[in-house]
């Protein structure tokens, strides 16, 4: 299971400004309308090579507010999940009941917490986080998320509690997940790929209640399949059956290599397909697309097609992800997914030669070189890999911060078109060359 930490405090302390910080990204919506965040929103953080799972939750507070119940339900669920949980409070403010009622719900759940003080801007205010060893969690730790001052510390402190475990993965075994929302086949494609009914299915949605692990062999090749239970609508993630079924899918994810995401023909594109593919992109896994169900279509020579023009329209961040239709309730088509699934694994794990990365990199740099940005102008060194799974390019560069986002989508752009990277995503990390020579 990865190390996950949840964020929790009072509403309007800045928690979604911290976790949108910690993940590097304006990924959780900010606003400074107390309340904005009600769901928890999950996210892969990554702080001095240590990767965890990272949890934004509704603010909890004391009285009728609208949605309140429901918040401060998500916040338990977060709670119980988090092996560490921050607990964020205003330092302009001071204490409040809201922060001592949040403390009172903290104390039971026995995980480490650490009080961040937020929104010292200012050493002025630095002795404002003084007042926050009332709430009895040891030393509080001055924050300012719009800064970035004391996050580093926060993260440090955090991370402590983390205990590396070695990961003991049998080589050559293609692992993948089975994800989807609840109803689309997901138990049905299991037991079509591994030729047995090796799982309960049902026309009930959210009948699977755990993932569930098979190794099985298939032309040589040995596979781990993981099945999950159906990602609900956040909103409705706190009824009891299926609290747990994002953190399911979560874990699923940390084990895989590749997820298949799973879509219902008959019913179409829906929102909670966007949502759970958002966590394979977040997760940076290798995808394959299968559309279930496509027996029960009404089909002509451009159904197909039409189809796969509406995955790419709504999918639009992952255009990498091959798309196979089945039907595994008929077991039709299943078979075409295996070859999709070992030239996936392949490109996952791939080594890019160095002398062809530089190449791609001086050819796209000299075919349109980067504007100025942020008041200077990106001048690359050189690129190398430096990890698979995903295949991950550090590219040495004058100052990162004078690389705009739609810079570095060419540069994907470029690789993939030099590079046969299908179904896998590609990762770039821009480091400053120190001492760097125009």
């Amino acid at each position: 299971m990865p190390f996950t930490v949840a964020i929790v405090g009072r509403p309007n302390v800045g928690k979604s400004s911290l976790f949108n910080r910690i993940i590097g990204e304006r990924f959780s919506i900010t606003d400074d309308v107390a309340g904005v965040t009600r769901d928890r929103i999950y996210a892969q953080a990554e702080w001095l090579t240590k990767r965890f799972s990272l949890i934004d939750t509704g603010g909890i507070d004391v009285g009728d507010a609208p949605f309140l119940t429901q918040i401060k339900h998500q916040a338990e669920i977060a709670m119980d999940e988090a092996n560490v949980i921050i607990f964020v409070v205003d330092g302009l403010s001071g204490l409040t009941d809201s922060d001592y009622y949040i403390a009172k719900l903290l104390y039971k759940t026995d995980k480490p917490v650490i009080v961040a003080v937020n929104k010292i801007d200012d050493i002025v205010h630095a002795h404002n986080a003084f007042e926050f060893y009332a709430l009895g969690f040891g030393d509080p730790i001055a924050v300012s998320s719009h800064h970035g001052i004391g996050v580093g510390d926060l993260l440090d402190k955090t991370l402590s509690y983390m205990v590396e475990e070695e990961k003991v993965h049998e080589k050559g075994i293609i692992s993948f997940s089975v994800l989807g929302r609840p109803n689309v086949g997901k138990s049905s494609l299991v037991n079509a790929i591994i030729g047995e009914e090796r799982v309960i299915v049902s026309d009930i949605s959210g009948t699977t209640t755990d993932a569930i692990d098979t190794t099985f062999t298939k032309d040589k090749q040995k596979y781990t399949i993981i099945d999950t239970a159906g990602i609900k609508k956040r909103g409705k993630v706190y009824e009891n059956l299926d609290k747990y079924s994002v953190l399911r899918a979560m874990t699923a994810l940390e084990r895989s290599d590749i997820a298949l995401l799973v879509l219902d023909a008959t019913a179409g594109i829906q929102e909670q397909d966007g949502h759970v593919a958002g966590y394979i992109m977040q997760y940076m896994r290798g995808c394959i697309i299968v559309v279930n169900k496509w027996d029960l279509i009404e089909k002509d020579s451009k159904t197909m097609k039409k189809f796969e023009t509406e995955i790419r329209e709504t999918f639009k961040f992952l255009p990498y992800a091959p798309i196979v239709f089945v039907s595994a309730k008929e077991n039709q088509r299943v078979h075409t997914i295996f070859p999709v699934l070992r030239e996936v694994y392949e490109n996952f794990t791939k080594q890019l030669p160095t002398k062809l990365v530089n190449d791609t990199l001086y050819d796209a740099v000299a075919m349109n070189p980067p504007a100025i940005f942020n008041h200077g102008k990106a001048n690359f060194s050189y690129a190398t890999q430096v990890d698979t799974k995903p295949p991950t390019i550090a590219i040495f560069v004058n100052d990162p911060v004078f690389i705009h986002f739609s810079y570095e989508r060419y540069l994907q752009n470029q690789f993939r078109d030099n590079f046969e990277l299908t179904g896998t995503p590609l990762k770039f990390v821009f480091r400053k060359k120190d001492n760097y020579e125009d």
